[in-house]
């Protein structure tokens, strides 16, 4: 089995199972007959950039770098939802006006969002200017960046 192949398993196992160990990942992935030693694994957690997070329980369970900045996205939800002054669009542009100094943190919420067809973000002072990928896509990516509001 190709290196990506395997490695593609692993992150699906630890976004759908609790995974606390090395051996225990090495077991589910025995289970769907990838053979692996722990080495291998070893070095498959750190090409993953995989972390232990603390989960709800009180347990420690494998995570990618992106779950372990849940809280931080929920902070920059909450600073975007509070900052933000208006939203409009400009031609395959959507501007987003905030309180000052506030931009660059709301570009980072806008960021994070992960909202499909947008092409990048520049944030000033108090000015945001998101690119969008297809003119056809502009309203639909207007509506979920205020969606980002609610």
């Amino acid at each position: 089995m190709k290196k990506y192949t395997r490695q593609r398993i692993i992150l699906d196992l630890i976004e759908n199972v609790e995974i606390e160990t090395q051996e225990e990942l090495a077991d589910y992935l025995l289970n769907r007959g990838i053979d692996i030693t722990q080495a291998t694994i070893s070095r498959d957690i750190k090409e993953l950039r995989l972390v232990k997070v603390l989960t709800s329980s009180g347990k420690y369970k494998y995570a990618t770098m992106d779950s372990q900045h849940e809280g931080a996205n929920e902070r920059l939800a909450k600073i975007f939802k509070s900052s933000v002054l208006n939203v409009n669009k400009a031609g395959n542009i959507i501007v987003i006006k905030t309180l000052p100094g506030a931009a660059q943190v709301c570009a980072s919420a806008v960021d994070n969002s992960r909202i499909k067809g947008i092409a990048g973000t520049i944030a000033g002072d108090d000015t945001i200017f998101i690119a969008i990928s297809d003119l056809d896509i502009i309203d639909s990516t207007l509506d979920k960046i205020q969606n980002l509001l609610k």
